[in-house]
């Protein structure tokens, strides 16, 4: 089957779809959905997203230079949709999605309670590439809920049932298919009997 060529364009997906919470520090706090995230380093934690400098939010990160990365599930994808598509000029997106504030340990910004894992962020840079710009940042703190333990102890993720977001549209991420390295790992060789 032949592939067509297009222009040069974004086709990286899925990508996860999170809700990233500010606060300008002065008593107003706003939530942005972003898919331009990610993890960029291992030691030290760092992430990034990546938002357009029109976007509300956009002042409060250069202002504060902190944000929460809150995950998002299948429950969260009508809030995760909304706060994509509604200014925080126009609207209170707590107030109008139920979401809870919840206080952070490092940062101004609130956590989002429903959040099955939020990550405290601290900003280390910001690179201006275009349409976006790019908040790298040092991971302070990671916030799990309890509920998604497992019985070794072991957070699930899996069981919040998380969601992506893929050319336009929200996805379930489906059931498992392998694990890390199970392509190389060596089988068990079953008992004799």
């Amino acid at each position: 089957m032949a592939k067509q060529t297009w222009k040069a364009g974004n086709m990286l997906y899925p990508l996860p779809a999170v809700m990233v919470s500010v606060t300008d520090g002065k008593g107003q706090d706003d939530i942005i959905t972003v898919a331009w995230t990610g993890t960029i380093c291992t030691n030290p934690p760092m992430v990034y997203i990546s938002v357009r400098p029109s976007r509300f939010s956009h002042h409060m990160l250069m202002e504060t230079g902190e944000f929460v990365i809150n995950l998002t599930t299948e429950k969260l994808t009508r809030a995760t949709d909304y706060c994509g598509v509604r200014s925080g000029r126009d609207v209170d997106k707590f107030k109008e999605t139920g979401l809870t504030r919840e206080k952070a340990e490092f940062v101004k910004a609130p956590m989002i309670k429903e959040s099955p894992v939020s990550i405290e962020c601290r900003v280390t840079e910001v690179k201006k590439l275009g349409s976006h710009d790019m908040f790298l940042a040092e991971v302070l703190a990671v916030h799990a809920d309890e509920e998604y333990m497992d019985e070794n102890n072991r957070f699930d993720l899996n069981r919040a049932r998380p969601m992506v977001y893929s050319h336009g549209e929200y996805l379930g991420i489906g059931k498992k298919l392998g694990t890390f390295g199970y392509s190389v790992k060596k089988r068990r060789k079953s008992a004799k009997k």
